[in-house]
């Protein structure tokens, strides 16, 4: 039962540092290419598609456990002191709303657009 409790709290803060990387990169003060990284690791964390399904063996998981891990703490490490302090605020504040579904559907969207995308440009590429 530790080995469940310790993995349930490092979820919890993992979800914690995603929203402090998204709050983080939302900072003006923030490098513009650590604000686009954080950008994508909190769209990626946040969003309900992978790149690789949940459904297959072992595989579908292992780019929830080292993908976003990875790029929280290397956004983290890149981000300025300051600008992390009140992102951890923000996020602590955003914690404690209610869930936006507004935001979700948006983060839909934008995943079946940057795919439909990409579909059509490998596709004109495949015509070519």
């Amino acid at each position: 039962m530790a080995v469940m409790s310790r993995l349930r709290q490092w979820a919890r803060d993992l979800k914690r540092q995603t929203r402090v990387v998204y709050f983080a990169a939302r900072d003006a003060r923030t490098p513009w290419f650590v604000r686009l990284l954080a950008l994508g690791i909190a769209a990626y964390a946040l969003s309900p598609i992978d790149l690789i399904p949940d459904f297959i063996p072992v595989l579908g998981y292992l780019d929830d456990l080292l993908i976003v891990p990875l790029g929280v703490l290397l956004v983290l490490r890149l981000t300025p002191g300051e600008v992390l302090a009140a992102a951890r605020i923000r996020a602590d504040e955003a914690a404690a709303m209610p869930t936006n579904r507004t935001m979700a559907t948006a983060i839909v969207m934008l995943w079946v657009i940057a795919l439909a995308l990409a579909g059509w440009l490998a596709w004109r590429a495949w015509r070519a």
